[in-house]
């Protein structure tokens, strides 16, 4: 009994030390894209809240998705493109939301609701508004078309990546054929198919993160990626261009969501309304270079931002741009397509 009361007391008194020293504040765990939020607007709410930020980051819907019907828990506030944001939704992945605790979603344009899958907000709130296009090397390439045939040309073969999302880069592809990219019909998936394995023969990989990384240190020369993020690297490489396909593109709102195994569901709550304040949606976008629907939050951006044709697309191009919608049983479809061209040499 002596012998284990001296082996107990030591661990007893390491566990109070340890508690001690250990920080006592509530912890928001977000689970979001890589690169998507202004670090300082994060430090604010944490200032502001006596709470801490822990954030963990995914390069795809469908990996996130996937993470978390495997069982992942812990998060307290999801970040999904609106579709997805459905899927889950549908799933009872989701909890609603207290409204009566997001006072700033006013601030929401209600033109943006339209690119959402949950236009009365009762489960999610739009965040950040967004285009798949292609950055590329301005200094290498020179000027290049708006199209995405630029992924078959073959003085880039291993010299440019694809998006290592199913949709998007299937979604590429059909609209390159002058598809839909929520089109159902077997043939025009099959083509589109053809076209991707076609395009993989010539990419290096399919990649989100890494593809930045190489197209600023000139290791690519073309990737497939969202427009913020091609936004963010020109700051520091003034040799890169940014390019949205004439045959139209995808483009998204990617939803605040709370998970129904959220523990923290107040400061998430907190956390929604905090980022629709219009001073902190304007810092938000003004870091990561994607439009916020906060309509106030718009007007004290700089002229910059404002007059950016990779911000705001031209209108003729948007006009064959499509959103990204859950295509229930047919997502399947999607899912062989992508599994064939994972597959194929």
């Amino acid at each position: 009994m002596k012998k284990m009361t001296a082996m107990i007391l030591p661990g007893l008194l390491c566990a109070m030390l340890l508690s001690g020293c250990s920080d006592p504040r509530p912890v928001l765990n977000i689970y979001n894209w890589a690169d998507y939020m202004n670090p300082a607007v994060l430090k604010k709410f944490e200032k502001q809240y006596n709470c801490r930020i822990v954030l963990d980051t995914f390069d795809s819907n469908e990996a996130m998705y996937a993470k978390l019907k495997a069982g992942a828990q812990g998060y307290d506030l999801i970040f999904p493109t609106s579709y997805m944001a459905g899927i889950m939704k549908e799933q009872g992945m989701l909890q609603p939301l207290k409204q009566e605790l997001i006072p700033n979603i006013k601030n929401v344009d209600r033109k943006y609701l339209a690119l959402t899958q949950d236009p009365q907000m009762e489960y999610g709130v739009p965040y950040l508004i967004s285009v798949s296009g292609i950055g590329y090397n301005k200094a290498r390439l020179g000027e290049l078309p708006p199209t995405w045939e630029l992924f078959g040309r073959p003085d880039i073969t291993r010299r440019c990546t694809l998006l290592n999302d199913m949709r998007e880069s299937i979604g590429a592809a059909l609209k390159g054929l002058g598809y839909s990219l929520n089109t159902t019909s077997s043939k025009e998936l099959a083509e589109a198919q053809q076209v991707l394995i076609a395009w993989k023969k010539n990419i290096a990989k399919f990649e989100v993160e890494e593809a930045l990384r190489g197209l600023s240190s000139s290791e690519f020369l073309l990737v497939h990626a969202y427009n913020g993020d091609i936004l963010q690297a020109m700051t520091e490489n003034k040799d890169l261009g940014f390019l949205v396909p004439k045959e139209g593109t995808s483009i998204a709102s990617d939803d605040m969501v709370i998970p129904v195994t959220a523990d923290q569901v107040e400061l998430a709550h907190a956390f929604i309304n905090f980022i629709h304040e219009p001073a902190n949606a304007a810092e938000n976008m003004e870091f990561v270079s994607y439009l916020s629907p906060n309509l106030e939050g718009q007007e004290l951006v700089s002229e910059a931002f404002r007059t950016n044709p990779a911000i705001f697309i031209d209108p003729a191009v948007i006009a064959k741009s499509e959103v990204i919608r859950d295509l229930g049983k047919d997502n399947d479809k999607y899912t062989r397509v992508w599994d064939a061209v994972k597959a194929a040499e």
